[in-house]
């Protein structure tokens, strides 16, 4: 390598670190993960039929006869004046919604097995592999909606499969990069999903008008494709493995993470000691009340107030975004906070997890109960539903990176079993306000919600607070049973001592 090249690189070594690059790119790929999901949720409004009723008997799969030939044609004119030509397809809304939903067939079985294949190859390729196959689906879904029904049917629920895989999976790559006291901070990447909605939504309603509803597909999709190369161009499996890691940097890596992360990652996971954990289950239970009571407020608040207030909230560019940046703002400055107190000692990471777990669910809890009594009115309605969600973000802070507290060697698969779980959590309260709304849509029914929400927020921070913990447990690192393979383990060129 000539002195240029070497002066290059080490200017862009000085400009970002190897892990400034990583929470980059972990960042932007949970933006595109939002983005890969829900395009066909914005989408869909534009590919169907206006005024297409359900059929009786004829909304299956088998027998809906909606294949390519029987869409319709329609010319739209631009903003800019220049006419658009795309299909739009005969569905009813039972079809609709059963293209919608169909994503989390294949979405709820690939968490667990996710979590637990990052821990075992590592997880920048599950993440990355995950990424990389969801991109490319995205870009086939216009052509697999005009070849059949079924076949968009098949592209989703893949796409479902492939990213379920994608959130455990960081969580190895957070054991072996992330110091224990930088952890809060990266996992509020995660939440960058919340900045995915508030970018996605506008730009994808924009790009609808101008160039039709399979633009959107092609641009995400073709987005996720670059932000796949740049992964695996940038990104590896540890910091043993980066060939442009500066020594200091690993140094410094390797040394506060310590034995808590095993070089050779266990073969086997101590299910017995892991399921008997009452910090695991803090985790599980938590989250799964956590995110029932979340899917709810996201999905189901806005139908309450367009049946009791009249007020559309998702026809407000606003008051759309508004909610998911303030979650996002609220992600990051907690796990800042939090990770600030622990380096400092002013808190254990314990009482870390547990006070900001209390916040991030008491408070939409107390917020729901006041809804209970100011709900009727949509100005506070609005101011309600927004503080909820703000508030919501600093789950980062608290249970949702806790796994890599207690077990960092495991924390995949505890995610994976705390998220495959909680994922039941948006079929039950759908199914909860239907059953309560579907005869009487008064006011006084969904006030019945809004107390079942405040009890299931406030319970969730109870059960974590009486068995959260953030004390490393001694199952961490389990007994070898078998010799491992080298060539899983990409231990990486030793670290030579340089003054």
């Amino acid at each position: 390598m000539s002195n240029t090249e070497k002066g290059g690189l080490h200017r862009v070594r000085n400009f970002l670190s190897c892990r400034q690059v990583l929470n980059l790119l972990t960042m932007l790929g949970f933006m595109l993960n939002y983005a890969l999901r829900v395009n066909l949720t914005i989408a869909i409004v534009d590919m169907v039929r206006p005024n297409v009723t359900a059929s009786s008997g004829n909304g299956t799969l088998a027998g809906n006869g909606t294949t390519g030939n029987s869409s319709s044609s329609v010319t739209t004119s631009s903003p800019d004046g220049v006419d658009v030509y795309e299909e739009r397809f005969p569905w009813d809304t039972y079809q609709t919604n059963f293209v919608l939903g169909c994503f989390f067939w294949g979405y709820i079985l690939t968490e667990l097995p996710g979590g637990r294949l990052a821990e075992l190859i590592g997880g920048r390729r599950v993440f990355g592999h995950s990424m990389l196959w969801a991109s490319l689906l995205t870009l086939i879904t216009p052509l697999a909606a005009h070849i059949n029904y079924v076949v968009l049917i098949v592209v989703r629920v893949v796409l479902g499969f492939m990213l379920g895989a994608s959130w455990p999976a960081i969580h190895p790559v957070a054991a072996v990069w992330i110091p224990p006291m930088e952890r809060s901070k990266f996992m509020s990447n995660m939440m960058a999903s919340s900045l995915g909605a508030a970018i996605t939504m506008p730009i994808c309603g924009y790009l609808i008008s101008v160039a039709g509803w399979a633009s959107v597909f092609y641009l995400t999709g073709a987005v996720g494709l670059l932000w796949s190369l740049a992964w695996f161009t940038f990104v590896y499996e540890t910091p043993a493995t980066h060939p442009r890691i500066t020594a200091e940097e690993r140094r410094e890596i390797e040394e506060a993470i310590g034995t808590t992360t095993s070089k050779k990652r266990p073969s086997h996971v101590p299910w017995g000691q892991l399921l008997c954990s009452p910090a695991v289950w803090a985790i599980i239970i938590c989250h799964g009340l956590a995110v029932f009571g979340f899917f709810t407020v996201v999905n189901q608040l806005p139908t309450f107030m367009s049946q009791i207030l009249h007020f559309d909230i998702k026809q407000n560019g606003l008051f759309s975004s508004l909610p998911y940046l303030g979650k996002y703002v609220m992600a990051v400055a907690s796990s800042y906070l939090a990770d600030y107190l622990r380096k400092k000692g002013t808190l254990s990471t314990t009482a870390t997890r547990k006070l900001f777990t209390t916040f991030a669910l008491v408070i939409p809890g107390l917020l729901m109960i006041l809804q209970v009594f100011l709900g009727y009115d949509a100005t506070w309605s609005v101011t309600i539903f927004s503080l909820a969600l703000f508030a919501h973000g600093a789950v980062t802070a608290g249970y949702l990176g806790n796994g890599l507290d207690i077990a960092p060697n495991f924390g995949g698969t505890i995610f994976g079993l705390a998220n495959t779980l909680s994922s039941f959590g948006g079929f039950l309260s759908t199914w909860m306000v239907g059953a309560l709304t579907y005869h009487d849509k008064s006011f006084h029914q969904w006030q019945i919600v809004f107390w079942i929400l405040g009890a299931t927020y406030i319970s969730g921070a109870v059960v974590f607070a009486i068995l959260g913990s953030g004390e490393l447990q001694p199952w961490n690192n389990p007994p070898e049973r078998v010799k491992i393979s080298d060539v899983t383990q990409e231990e990486g060129v030793p670290l030579k001592n340089e003054k």
